[in-house]
């Protein structure tokens, strides 16, 4: 088996900083599950100076929204959500401790420079294989809002989670880094 990169919480500061665009990357340990609706309610609640569900600090949220899970099985399909949906909540996340966020597509300045500022980074799981993301969730429990259903926040316990650096804590985006490498001028 080929040299893998396998990252696991909690997320350092020189972890992250070892990340560059464009690599691949495993993630074994905790990760958090949270969408919009889970991000807005979280927001709110440190508005509020509330305690959190969990510890941000040095920790990933995976932007999914788990399927029922088949018998004898910790959760069902686990595929990325657009990371853009999260993106006028993510800064306030990422000032309060979030390192890693993990979803699909591109995201904003915003976060971008919450990022660079703030030593985070965004991997982009793969979008289309939610069954075969699901295989490397050990466990999952619901830890908050178990009233939003597929939304609530999950604690999973995952092995080898395959994910891709597209932004990295320097803001370089692997997005546009392709663009440009691969793009045809006229």
């Amino acid at each position: 088996m080929e040299d893998r990169v396998i990252l696991g919480a909690p997320f350092t500061d020189e972890k992250i900083k070892s990340l560059k665009a464009g690599e691949m990357v495993y993630i074994s340990g905790t990760v958090y599950t949270g969408r919009d609706a889970a991000h807005k309610r979280l927001c709110e609640m440190i508005k509020r100076g509330e305690k959190m569900p969990f510890d941000f600090e040095g920790q990933a949220i995976y932007y999914a929204g788990p399927c029922p899970a088949k018998p004898g099985k910790p959760i069902g399909s686990v595929g990325p959500t657009t990371g853009g949906r999260m993106d006028a909540y993510s800064p306030t996340l990422i000032e309060h401790g979030l390192k890693v966020m993990i979803g699909k597509g591109s995201r904003s300045e915003e976060v971008v420079n919450a990022i660079k500022n703030h030593t985070g980074v965004y991997l982009a799981a793969i979008g289309g294989a939610a069954a075969l993301m699901a295989r490397c969730v050990e466990s999952a429990e619901v830890i908050a809002f178990d009233d939003l259903g597929t939304e609530a926040i999950r604690k999973l316990q995952v092995n080898q989670l395959p994910v891709i650096v597209v932004i990295d804590s320097e803001g370089n985006n692997s997005y546009e880094l392709g663009r440009e490498k691969y793009e045809v001028v006229k």
